[in-house]
């Protein structure tokens, strides 16, 4: 309930500050009564509100969800720490799309995309991101019907990503100076790039893979103890692995077609719900790990887009500069409860 309360607090928070000073009580009745604007700052606020402050912070909760969901399936399938939903290079295919449109296609302007500029730069970014994620889940999958090994499929994971960062530092080295400047600043991660149309794609397919997670618990559970526990507890190892990599697939390139390549929040958040929770059972830290990646990624949005700054701060900076602090904190508090230190 503590962590339902602090994610809606953000949200609001989110909503109501801004560049521009909106009063509560207008800003309250412009959300629940759209339709009521009766002057020109009525109606710029009811502009600034609904078609940017609102769109942008459902943007971030679903996307914090997301990530940080998918960050902790991959952390229990592969028993890693360290693994997020860019391990598997779905993040890295998805970026290679997005830089084959800017960098090789060369259309001016894909910076743009960034603050929500242009609608046919974003439908080719969004398509281009999603085609490259696919690209390389596809291949995941097709290396999962010959191998049982989690290493196997989490090193083949990390080739594909290495493959799709070098070939986009060679599209890099041969693109002109405007061209590496627009992909440059869609790599900063952006929740602002949303419209309502997005939205009505974006939250809908977050919202059913969360529903789906609920199926999860018992064989996350079973997992923690490895794949022979698992299977000795009727856990079908092979389709669970197949479910697990395809929803984290499919949540890491949404989020980075809409939003760019956020990066921190999947391998970080679901350390910080462990501690918090104090315990590994997903029944509980899954619902956690929703919650507090959405108030992380809303309260870096909200520190990105802070009144009386002269611009906004490159997202990926602010989640790392955020998070770092917390998980070394967390991961510092469990060490002592374990005796370690």
């Amino acid at each position: 309930m503590l962590l339902t309360a602090v994610t809606v607090l953000f949200f609001l928070l989110d909503v109501l500050l801004g560049s521009v000073s909106v009063p509560v009580s207008e800003a309250l009745r412009i959300i629940l009564q759209p339709g009521s604007a009766t002057g020109s700052e009525d109606e710029a606020w009811r502009t600034i509100l609904l078609l940017f402050r609102l769109p942008r912070a459902m943007t971030a909760l679903a996307a914090g969800i997301g990530l940080s969901m998918g960050g902790l399936f991959m952390q229990t399938l592969f028993r890693n720490p360290l693994a997020g939903p860019s391990v598997l290079g779905i993040t890295a295919g998805a970026n290679l799309g997005v830089a084959v449109v800017v960098l090789i296609i060369g259309m001016s302007g894909a910076g743009q995309y960034v603050h929500g500029f242009s609608a046919g730069m974003k439908s080719y970014m969004v398509f281009a991101a999603v085609a490259g994620a696919s690209g390389v889940l596809l291949l995941i999958l097709l290396i999962s019907r010959f191998t049982g090994s989690v290493t196997v499929l989490l090193l083949f994971g990390l080739m594909c990503g290495y493959l799709a960062n070098s070939l986009v530092t060679l599209l890099i080295h041969f693109a002109a100076a405007g061209q590496i400047q627009s992909y440059i600043q869609w790599t900063f991660g952006s929740f602002g790039s949303t419209t309502w149309q997005d939205i009505r794609v974006f939250l809908p397919a977050v919202a059913a893979l969360v529903i789906v997670s609920a199926f999860f618990f018992k064989p996350l559970n079973a997992l923690l103890l490895g794949e022979e526990y698992a299977r000795s507890m009727g856990v079908h190892v092979r389709r669970m692995r197949i479910a697990l990599i395809t929803a984290t697939s499919v949540l890491a390139g949404m989020v980075t077609a809409y939003c760019g390549p956020v990066t921190f929040l999947g391998v970080a958040v679901p350390h910080i719900a462990r501690g918090v929770m104090r315990t590994s059972d997903h029944q509980k830290v899954l619902p956690a790990t929703m919650l507090i990646g959405g108030a992380a990624a809303l309260c870096a949005d909200l520190i990105s887009h802070m009144p009386g700054q002269p611009g906004i701060l490159p997202l990926n900076a602010v989640t790392a500069l955020l998070g770092v602090p917390v998980v070394i904190w967390v991961l510092a508090r469990r060490k002592q409860r374990a005796g370690l230190v």
